[in-house]
C-alpha cells in the first residue's frame, strides 16, 4: 500500500523561482500527509499560459509577443537545472515528483517551448520528461510538437508510472503504449475540467485497469499578477474562476477514490492498493487476453526527433 497526492494549487503566475518554492513547500506538506508520489497540473510552472484562450490570432498579436516574453523568460531550461529547488524537495522528503513545466529548447535555436512533464525520482533524479504530442488548438501558438523518446513508464515508490498531458488522454494509440509498458497509476495534468473530463479519468481507469492521477489547473483571476500584460482586459473579474481544477484519483475499474475537488485548493490523496491492479485486468487486460496482436499491431517510433543530425566527430 501506498499513497498518491494530486496538489490543485495555483503557480505564483510567470514567476518560476516563487513557483518552484511554492511547489517545493507543497512537497513538504504532501509528504508529510503520507504520499509516495507527489503530483501537480499541466503547465504549472510557471504556470498554464490562460490568456490563449481570449486572445485574438491577428488583432492582439502586439499583446501576444509581451506574454510569451514573459513566458518564455520563465521557463524552465533542463540543462541548467533550473528544476534544482524541486528536485531537492523531493530528495529531502523522499518522494517521487510529477510536475508539468514549460520547457525551453536549450539544444538546438533555443526559441521554442515545450509542454512538457517531468517524473523526479525519490532520490531527486528526473526519471523521464515527456513533451506534449499535440498541443490542443491554440496552444500550438505557444508550444512546439514533442516527440514519442518520453512516452514510457518510471518506477515510482508508488509503482510505474506513465503521463499522459490534457488531450492526449484522447489519443487511443498514446495511451495503449503506456499501457504495454505495465502501468500502476496513469497521471493526467490537465487544464481540461467539468464532469466530462473527470468522467473521461473514469474510463481510463476501467480501460486499463489502473490508477488515475487528474491533476487540474485551479486557477482564479485574482491569481493573475496586475503587472501581467493584458490582465485589466483579459480577467476583468477578479472574483472569476478561469479553471475550476477538478483534480480527481479514480481507482482501477473506475471508482472515485479521491476529488473531484472543485473551485478550491488543497491536496487530494488516496491509498493505492496494487492487488486491485490484478484485481481489475482479470476479466479485461487489454495488452493481454484483449490485445488480440494477430489482428492489431502498434509500432511506437520513441527516436527522439532533431532537425539535424551531426555524425559523429562533426561540431555542433
Amino acid at each position: 500500500m501506498s499513497r498518491i497526492a494530486v496538489v490543485q494549487t495555483p503557480p505564483v503566475f510567470l514567476d518560476r523561482a516563487a513557483t518552484l518554492a511554492r511547489a517545493a513547500d507543497s512537497v513538504a506538506e504532501a509528504a508529510r500527509g503520507g504520499a509516495g508520489l507527489v503530483v501537480f497540473p499541466e503547465a504549472f510552472v510557471p504556470g498554464y499560459p490562460a490568456w490563449i484562450w481570449r486572445l485574438r490570432p491577428g488583432g492582439d498579436m502586439a499583446l501576444t509577443e509581451k506574454l510569451h516574453a514573459a513566458l518564455r523568460a520563465n521557463a524552465v531550461d533542463l540543462s541548467k537545472d533550473d528544476l534544482g529547488p524541486l528536485r531537492a524537495a523531493a530528495r529531502r522528503e523522499k518522494v517521487a515528483v510529477v510536475c508539468g513545466i514549460h520547457e525551453r529548447d536549450a539544444d538546438f535555436g533555443g526559441g521554442t517551448l515545450y509542454n512538457t512533464v517531468v517524473v523526479i525520482g525519490a532520490d531527486g533524479a528526473i526519471l523521464n520528461r515527456h513533451r506534449k504530442l499535440m498541443p490542443t488548438n491554440p496552444e500550438r501558438m505557444v508550444w512546439g510538437f514533442g516527440d514519442a523518446s518520453g512516452l514510457k513508464t518510471a518506477d515510482t515508490p508508488c509503482g510505474r508510472v506513465g503521463v499522459m498531458i490534457c488531450w492526449e488522454s484522447y489519443m487511443p494509440l498514446a495511451r495503449y503504449a503506456l499501457y504495454a509498458q505495465g502501468i500502476d497509476v496513469y497521471v493526467a495534468p490537465s487544464y481540461d475540467s467539468g464532469e466530462r473530463w473527470v468522467a473521461t479519468m473514469q474510463h481510463i481507469a476501467r480501460e486499463a485497469g489502473c490508477w488515475v492521477a487528474g491533476a487540474g489547473c485551479a486557477l482564479r483571476a485574482s491569481d493573475i499578477p496586475a503587472s501581467m500584460p493584458g490582465k485589466s482586459e483579459l480577467f476583468k473579474n477578479p472574483e472569476e474562476w478561469v479553471n475550476p481544477g477538478d483534480s480527481v484519483i479514480v481507482a482501477p475499474g473506475g471508482k472515485i477514490a479521491a476529488g473531484p475537488l472543485h473551485e478550491e485548493l488543497g491536496i487530494l490523496y488516496a491509498d493505492i492498493d496494487h492487488e486491485r491492479i490484478g484485481m481489475a485486468r482479470r476479466s479485461l487486460d487489454v495488452v493481454g487476453h484483449y490485445s488480440r496482436p494477430d489482428v492489431f499491431q502498434l509500432h511506437v517510433n520513441t527516436k527522439p526527433l532533431r532537425p539535424v543530425e551531426f555524425a559523429p566527430g562533426a561540431p555542433k
